[in-house]
Parts: structure tokens; C-alpha cells; sequence
């Protein structure tokens, strides 16, 4: 049966012939290793459930030999200078550059996202190698005099083997967080993929290959939970990453504080959107539904929170302002059509995300008393894992879908009297990793951003997510955020890397050549005129003294 848009035509991004399954083994020592288990899971693209691939069930060996193999390559790569490391990231970039459409294809296949907002996940992922191979530039230390004849100087040096467990979301622009700039700074990576998308790096493996990359630095190992927890508590491994949802991030994070070593593990989110009376309403409320319903809400920065403030001093004009803004957003979610093409929204990640979701609409309409704006729920005859965008009034900010993450494309939707009023019920998330303002006052902007209780702002942007060389995190103390650092830009660079500092001293030596009878005495009098020119001793220098 064709494939259907939401009034039954063909998706022309959907009418593509079918593909081969595509096999995901493990990818350890520069090659593809079938796992010891011999056994495989079954990759379903999520708008047909029908399988693309299959991929890999690691065991603990598995995890073994690719940790193995990454720490045989790490030192000899290290050794080579970060000019060297980043041309293989040149040649990768210009590789991936040119598949761009190819590895789009594979986001689309086993992903679920439009066509457009794959290309986006190659491009953004991209942007960090650029980024990554720019560390020539950016990784010199710094040196200094800091006391008279003695000098510091720092210098980074790699961790050795890191190793990063990646969700389904994003298949190249997650693992791109982490993979370039940790092999540009001199170590060896092992990555986990989502066993719901591993066909994208699969790809990506071998274009390492053809970079030129030596074998055993970029390795993959497959499977479930099970390989996951065997490679981040592995002793071998210095550092890790970990994106997911916030009670596996907190547990990451509190397996590696015990094990004394790095980690960054970034959770959940629920990130909230004020509109003032005074924002522009066309543009808002595009901005609103894209960050909302974009990549089917599955994504840590989507808006799944937006609170209408009316205490611009306008009375009714006011909330007739935040009304029309109000009726924008649900035509304009109304107007999104199912698919895969570019504008389209496609499936969540599977029938169980789509009864999730169901559910806490359900409960919102039901016990809640919410008011249903738009029922994505009308979308279940396309199949399983569809379900469209939908825009819920509540009456309190209790509600179960306003405090939790929904990880779908649903908008809560409150009021406000008072920018107070908004400002707390966005600080009493117990998540802290974006909000934004619409206003075109920015008086207005900087109060609430001076306010707001998360790490990444926007003012009228609804997905503020920083670009290289700002990283990307979540809030300290909230379940946004767990370990140590930034992930992306500068603070990938931090955490992929140890500083060793060097303080040097170089006395004259004594009796040496060129050292006439005269010059103890001429070294007093220098002393003396710089007594005399008033320059302060240096009472912390303990270099030579007691």
C-alpha cells in the first residue's frame, strides 16, 4: 500500500523503493565484528514498522576487544601533533560532506525524521567537526612570567580512551558532540549507539576509514543496555558521555563519580516559553510550533511549556493579543501535515513512544481538566508510532504533562497574571536546560533572562541552542544535568583533555661562563635601583626559599 499524506495522497518522500537490510555489526580495530552472541535485533523504520536493518547484541567480550583495541591505537595517535590528528578530520568532513544526502536517507529510514530535518542532523553534526578541526588554533597553552625568573606554561594532554552512549534522536549530530573533538585532541572513542538507529554511524565508521583514520580510534559496539553499562563502567576507559533521560544520567554519573573518573551526562528537559503581549504574534507562533513539533517534539530542546503573560498594563488588549497568538499557534500546528518530506512531521520513535504519549494527553483531558486545542491523536489511522501535534489549556501548573517530560509534540499551554507569576512556575521545574522569552521590549528580555532558572536562553528564538564554540548543557543541580562540564565547543575541549602545568625556574649558574668576578656585586646593585624604583617583593614566590 503507498504510503499517505493526511488526506490519503502519496508522500512523495515516502514512495522511495525499498532498501536492502542493512547488517550493523560491531566496528572494532578499523572492521566489522559480528558479535559473540551471533544474535541480532530487528531495525524498524518507524513511519512503517517495516525492518531496514538489523543490528547487533554485544556481550561483555565484545565491549572487551573494542576497548582493547582503541587503548593499542591511542598513544601512537597522541603522538602525533594536533595538525596531523585534524587533517584526517579534514578528509572525514569533506568525505561526509559529500554523503550528505546518503546519510540523510539512513536518519529518514531509521530515525523517522522529515527529509529536511535529517539533512539539519548531518549538517549541525558536521559543523562541530569543522569545529573540531580547527584545534590547531585553539588547543596552545598558556604561558607566563608569573614571578621574577620563574615562568608558568600549561599544556592539554588526552585522556586516552573515552568512551560516549548516544540516543536515538539525533544519529550523526549526538555522536558528532563528542567523537571529533575527542580524536582531535589525541583520543580513542567507543561509541554505543541506540539500537533503534545504528544504520547512520554503521555509515560513518566506514568514512572514518577512508579518512584516513588508523584503526581501533573510532570504534561502535551494539546492543542494548547491557553492552552500555559494560563500556561506561570499564576500567580502561577514562572519561564517558551520556545523553538520555534523566534517571540513566544520574545513574551514569554516579557510577563514574565512584569510579573517580570524567563523566558528562545530560538528561531530560522542560523547557518553557513566555509570550508577552508585546511579541510579534506571526512570528512567534511559528517559532512556538517549530520548536514544539519539530522533529516530532523529540528533542531536548523543544518547547513543551508555553505561559501567556497579560501584565503588559494593556487590560483587554492584552489578552486579545495573547489570544490571537494563542489561535496562531493552533492553526499553524493544525497545517502540519503527517510525512516525510520537508515541512512534514513524521512518526515518534515506536508504538510504545506513541501510547506514552497518548497517555498523558489522556490524563490531562481526563482528571486534569484540560482543555484539548488540538488532538494529535487523530493521526492513529497512518500507523503505530504516529501521533500529531497537539496543544493542551491547562488550568494548574501541576498538571502531570506541565511538570514531566512528554518527549512528543505536545504543547501545555497556561496563563499568567504577572511576569512574577511566570518566572516561578518556569523555576519550579525540576529540569533546567532552556527557556526563552518573546518580546519586543528588551527591558522585558533581560528581566526574565536575569530570571529564568536553565543554561540555554533565548530571546524569540524557541530553540536556543548555543552553535560552536559555545557548548551545549544542561543546568548544575537540576535533572537536565549530571557529571562534569559542557558537551560540544569549548567544553568538549575541557573535558576531552587533562592541563599539566609547568612552573620553571632557571638560576644563573654559579661559576658559570660568561660570569665575571664583578657580576655578584653589579646583581646587588640592581637589586637596589629596583628598591629604589618601588617595585613590591614578591612575597609569594617560594621558588628556592623556605
Amino acid at each position: 500500500m503507498p504510503p499517505r499524506t493526511n488526506d490519503g495522497a502519496a508522500s512523495p518522500a515516502e514512495a522511495s523503493p525499498p532498501h536492502p537490510i542493512v547488517t550493523c555489526d560491531n566496528y572494532i580495530g578499523g572492521r566489522p565484528v559480528p558479535p559473540s552472541t551471533g544474535s541480532y535485533l530487528p531495525v524498524l523504520d518507524p513511519a512503517t514498522q517495516l525492518p531496514v536493518g538489523r543490528v547487533a547484541l554485544s556481550a561483555s567480550s565484545d565491549v572487551d576487544a573494542a576497548v582493547a583495541a582503541a587503548g593499542l591505537a591511542q598513544p601512537a595517535w597522541a603522538a602525533r601533533t594536533a595538525r596531523s590528528r585534524c587533517s584526517v578530520l579534514h578528509r572525514f568532513l569533506n568525505l561526509a560532506t559529500d554523503h550528505t544526502e546518503e546519510l540523510a536517507s539512513l536518519i529518514v529510514r531509521e530515525g523517522g525524521k522529515n527529509l529536511a530535518e535529517a539533512r539539519a542532523d548531518v549538517a549541525k553534526g558536521l559543523e562541530t567537526v569543522e569545529y573540531a578541526a580547527s584545534l590547531p588554533q585553539l588547543l596552545p597553552g598558556a604561558i607566563l612570567q608569573v614571578s621574577r625568573g620563574v615562568e608558568c606554561r600549561d599544556r592539554r594532554v588526552p585522556l586516552g580512551v573515552v568512551a560516549s552512549v548516544v540516543p536515538f534522536n539525533f544519529p550523526l549530530m549526538v555522536p558528532m558532540w563528542t567523537v571529533p573533538i575527542a580524536l582531535a585532541a589525541g583520543n580513542a572513542i567507543v561509541v554505543k549507539p541506540s539500537e533503534q538507529v545504528p544504520l547512520t554511524l554503521t555509515r560513518v565508521a566506514d568514512l572514518w576509514d577512508r579518512a584516513g583514520l588508523p584503526p581501533g580510534l573510532f570504534g561502535l559496539v551494539q546492543g542494548t543496555g547491557e553492552a552500555a553499562r559494560h563500556l561506561l563502567s570499564h576500567p580502561d576507559v577514562s572519561a564517558v558521555t551520556f545523553v538520555g533521560s534523566s534517571d540513566v544520567a544520574e545513574r551514569v554519573a554516579a557510577g563514574a563519580g565512584a569510579l573517580r573518573r570524567r563523566c558528562v551526562a545530560l538528561g531530560g528537559a522542560k523547557n518553557h516559553l513566555i509570550a508577552l503581549p508585546d511579541c510579534d504574534p506571526a512570528s512567534a507562533a511559528e517559532d512556538i510550533v517549530v520548536s514544539c513539533a519539530g522533529c516530532a517534539g523529540q528533542r531536548c530542546m523543544a518547547a513543551s511549556v508555553l505561559i501567556l503573560v497579560g501584565d503588559g498594563g494593556g487590560g483587554d488588549d492584552d489578552e486579545a493579543r495573547l489570544d490571537d497568538l494563542l489561535a496562531r499557534v493552533v492553526r499553524r500546528a493544525a497545517a502540519i501535515e503527517p510525512g516525510l518530506g520537508p515541512g512534514q512531521m513524521g512518526p515518534v520513535a515506536s508504538p510504545a513512544a506513541r501510547d506514552r504519549i497518548g497517555t498523558y494527553i489522556a490524563e490531562a483531558e481526563g482528571p486534569d481538566g484540560a482543555e484539548v486545542l488540538l488532538d494529535g491523536r487523530s493521526w492513529a489511522g497512518r500507523g503505530p508510532a504516529w501521533i500529531g501535534p497537539t496543544v493542551l489549556l491547562h488550568r494548574s501548573p501541576t498538571d502531570r504533562a506541565v511538570r514531566e517530560e512528554v518527549f512528543g509534540p505536545v504543547l501545555s499551554v497556561l496563563r499568567a497574571r504577572t511576569w512574577a507569576e511566570a518566572v516561578a512556575i518556569e523555576n519550579s521545574s525540576p529540569y533546567g536546560n532552556a527557556a526563552a522569552v518573546y518580546t519586543t521590549s528588551g527591558g522585558a528580555a533581560e528581566w526574565f533572562v536575569e530570571r529564568f532558572r536553565a543554561s540555554m536562553l533565548g530571546v524569540n528564538v524557541g530553540i536556543p541552542v548555543p552553535r560552536e564554540p559555545f557548548s551545549f548543557g544542561g543546568l548544575y543541580g537540576t535533572r537536565s544535568k549530571y557529571g562534569d562540564m559542557d558537551i560540544t565547543g569549548d567544553g568538549a575541549v575541557e573535558f576531552f583533555t587533562q592541563r599539566i602545568k609547568v612552573t620553571s625556574r632557571w638560576p644563573a649558574p654559579l661559576g658559570g661562563e660568561g660570569r665575571g668576578e664583578g657580576d655578584g656585586e653589579d646583581k646587588d646593585k640592581d637589586k637596589d635601583k629596583d628598591k629604589d624604583k618601588g617595585e613590591a617583593r614578591d612575597a609569594a614566590n617560594f621558588a628556592g626559599n623556605m
